[in-house]
């Protein structure tokens, strides 16, 4: 997920047309992997090792040096952080705030207790919402900061708009998998409130969006980011369609994430064969 991140944020320097900035690269890597890895431990199951998800049994297996792994990631953030602008850090302390408040039990209805995630509806959005945040207002407001280009209101809203839909139709296909237990525990997903057909049926209809955004984005039209993000998006709908029958974890985890990937890898195929750079 780590990687994911990092990957997305080059998507995002890519499509303004600006060189990385390494303190923002380094950020999303640490940070993800530190919150992603502390969410796991304050989650952790009573017994770890009889969990039927491998890779909840990987984790607790290595316990000591997944804490490890996790206070060195979150005590790397702190040199990172003086490296940023005050806006940058205002957003990412928000950000942070949100992603340690998504499974910490932080509210309580008499004896239950429960944190935002269980909030009916809240699930998928504060996830899209943090990523997209962190992947793309981040990135551009170190650029502009920089001075290193000049980047519209238009489209600036408009990448993060793209990206919300495009991170948002991936989110959903993790619920459905979770359908089951997400009804046990009271969730109020999508695809438990609208039914697995119409959540499959709504992640195509984000991608839809996403594209048509893609068309919108510098007034580019049809450039070659347009057909290798078209591309990706593509396979994205075919991977989400396809999971309705692949319920085993480590396709979501390895395809599903791995698109956010594939997607700057993709991009940059692209360029090098259709641009000539």
């Amino acid at each position: 997920m780590s990687l994911c991140a990092v990957a997305q944020a080059l998507v995002t320097f890519h499509l303004i047309g600006v060189k990385p900035v390494p303190a923002v690269l380094g950020l999303l890597f640490t940070s993800t992997l530190g919150i992603y890895n502390f969410c796991i431990l304050i989650t952790k199951p009573r017994s770890p090792q009889t969990s039927p998800y491998t890779r909840v049994r990987w984790f607790f297996g290595h316990y000591r040096l997944m804490v490890t792994f996790t206070i060195v990631s979150l005590l790397s953030l702190i040199p990172l952080f003086f490296l940023i602008t005050t806006e940058s850090k205002i957003l990412l302390i928000f950000l942070g705030c949100l992603s340690f408040s998504y499974s910490l039990p932080l509210f309580s209805v008499g004896d239950h207790k429960f944190g935002l995630r269980n909030i009916p509806g809240l699930k998928p959005f504060l996830i899209t919402l943090v990523w997209t945040m962190s992947c793309v207002l981040f990135p551009v407001l170190e650029v502009l900061h920089r001075n290193t280009d000049y980047i519209s209101m238009r489209d600036t809203t408009i990448l993060i708009a793209k990206r919300f839909l495009f991170i948002g139709a991936l989110t959903i296909p993790f619920d459905i998998r979770d359908l089951f237990d997400d009804r046990k525990m009271g969730l109020k997903t999508i695809p438990v409130v609208w039914g697995e057909k119409n959540a499959y049926l709504f992640c195509q209809v984000l991608l839809a969006g996403y594209v048509a955004l893609l068309f919108l984005f510098k007034h580019n039209g049809f450039n070659t980011d347009f057909w290798a993000l078209t591309t990706t998006t593509i396979l994205t709908g075919w991977l989400i369609f396809k999971s309705a029958w692949k319920k085993d974890e480590y396709y979501y985890f390895f395809y599903m994430d791995g698109v956010l990937i594939l997607q700057y890898i993709i991009i940059i195929a692209f360029n090098l064969v259709f641009s000539g750079h």
